[in-house]
């Protein structure tokens, strides 16, 4: 074992941790992800700092909270001078490879990383050219096409992940040279996955093996009268406000699972082959994603809310002889809290201005000190097309058994996530409970002010109008994107 360690990171898009063996689920078939916590400790309360993918991604590279580092939405560019994880890294002695999904918007596509290899699907630039998913188009947002067009087939989503796969293979076998031969002292890579993000359709046969397995969703989509109305004009605006076929729902949920298990196969060949080069035995090895998916439950699909199912994510670190095996650990922690630990453990200089908390410790001892209390937080600018124009603000707080979600304009949610884990029942308006909501309220609102948000947010939008149209007309090359074709797009069987 060498004194420096190496890391690999992995991190996969839209993975809801109880679709996972080792979460507890009992259908789906995650053997590699299952061994990777057998020999790892995971994390059974872990959030992340948005519901969306860009906002959440940021927020993981630099350990501030969205609102901090003044990135809401999948069109706000991060400053390329924040300094970020991979600039740590680099600046420790690492040269930070990346491989696969970053999911920047703007000029800078690397913000730290040394080098990079396969790249995103989709555009560089705010208003650039779109990718096309052929027959599957629209699929991939949170519209309700997403379930007419679900089941066996194969999306290009998956397409690229195989490109990632086969392209972290042959970059540990590069690693296992330069580190063999001192070129590097120890390597830091990261590889990014697009899986299970939707469209919803994945191999015929894993499809229909979970169809005959998979259960209905267990929450039921509430009357209408008992919903909350953010959630109604959300319902209404992707197309979910009625009922949705039972078999349309579960070609949903069996192409999820399926997709699950394809990307654990993906990272079963990464893990492998790390073990085969000889590179496992002083390796940090952490599995991610940005956040969940909600596949159904409450009549809720993709992310864009702050229920358990949209924002937990699965968490989980393993390093030989350093972590313990085998252990799980209920502390509350976040995306925002994994940056200064990893850096923590690769020994790297600490991020100035985060807004994150090491937990090192406590993935090392389930006795260390730790406050159990992480936010999140989804804002809109009317930008996208699933926002119609809306602009909000919310924000959600977790602290100890209670979740409160704060919506500007609108009453709030809270939940007793030890009585009521499927948060069904909403608390918020019980006088019995009015302490509770009022002190979580004021924590929420503590150095965080939804009318200053909002006006830094049209500001931007302003700007990015400008961006956009810039874009449409000139046409900047693409850096780093990986190109679609849409004939790798297919529902049924594949075309002859």
């Amino acid at each position: 074992m060498t004194a420096k360690p190496n890391l690999l990171f992995i991190m996969s898009d839209q993975h809801a941790p109880r679709v996972t063996g080792c979460y507890g689920d009992k259908i789906v078939r995650t053997p590699n992800l299952d061994k990777l916590a057998e020999r790892g400790v995971t994390f059974d309360n872990a959030y992340s700092p948005s519901p969306l993918c860009v906002p959440a991604r940021m927020s993981l590279l630099t350990g501030r909270h969205p609102s901090s580092q003044e990135c809401w939405t999948n069109s706000d560019p991060l400053a390329s001078d924040t300094p970020t994880t991979s600039h740590s890294l680099g600046a420790a002695g690492y040269r930070p490879r990346l491989v696969g999904r970053l999911h920047s918007i703007g000029p800078d596509q690397m913000h730290g990383y040394a080098e990079r290899r396969v790249g995103d699907h989709s555009t560089n630039w705010v208003g650039g050219v779109a990718h096309s998913l052929g027959v599957l188009s629209d699929t991939q947002g949170p519209f309700q096409l997403s379930l007419e067009r679900a089941g066996g087939g194969q999306s290009s989503y998956e397409v690229h992940d195989r490109d990632v796969t086969a392209e972290a293979l042959t970059m540990i076998d590069e690693l296992a040279v330069i580190c063999e031969t001192g070129e590097e002292e120890a390597f830091s890579l990261n590889v990014g996955f697009m899986l299970p993000h939707q469209p919803y359709v994945a191999n015929p046969d894993l499809v229909n093996d979970y169809l005959e397995r998979i259960d209905d969703p267990r929450w039921p989509q509430p009357a209408t009268e008992e919903d909350h109305p953010y959630l109604l004009w959300w319902r209404e605006k992707t197309g979910i406000d009625v009922p949705v076929d039972r078999q349309k729902i579960r070609n949903a949920r069996a192409a999820y699972y399926a997709l699950v298990e394809t990307f654990d196969t993906m990272v079963g060949k990464v893990l492998d082959r790390l073990e085969v080069t000889g590179l496992a035995d002083n390796t940090l090895i952490i599995y991610t994603s940005d956040h969940g998916d909600q596949i159904g439950e409450r009549g809720l699909w993709w992310k864009q809310t702050f229920y358990d199912d949209s924002i937990k994510i699965p968490l989980i670190l393993s390093w030989p002889g350093v972590l313990p095996e085998n252990e799980r650990r209920d502390q509350i922690v976040n995306l925002i809290d994994l940056a200064p630990t990893m850096l923590e453990a690769m020994g790297a200089p600490a991020l100035p201005e985060i807004d994150g908390r090491s937990f090192w410790t406590v993935a090392k001892d389930p006795t260390a000190n730790w406050k159990n209390e992480t936010f999140a937080e989804y804002c809109v600018d009317g930008m996208a097309a699933w926002a119609s124009g809306l602009t909000s603000q919310q924000r959600m707080i977790r602290a100890g058994k209670w979740k409160l979600i704060y919506y500007s304009g609108h009453r709030p949610q809270l939940f007793d996530l030890d009585e009521d884990p499927g948060e069904i029942r909403d608390l918020a308006e019980s006088p019995e409970h009015a302490a509770v909501r009022e002190k979580l309220t004021a924590r929420v609102l503590e150095n965080w002010n939804p009318a200053d948000i909002d006006a830094v947010m049209a500001t931007r939008r302003r700007r990015k109008e400008i961006l956009s149209k810039w874009s449409h007309e000139t046409k900047p090359p693409d850096t780093h994107r990986w190109q679609i074709k849409m004939e790798d797009n297919w529902l049924g069987e594949p075309p002859a």
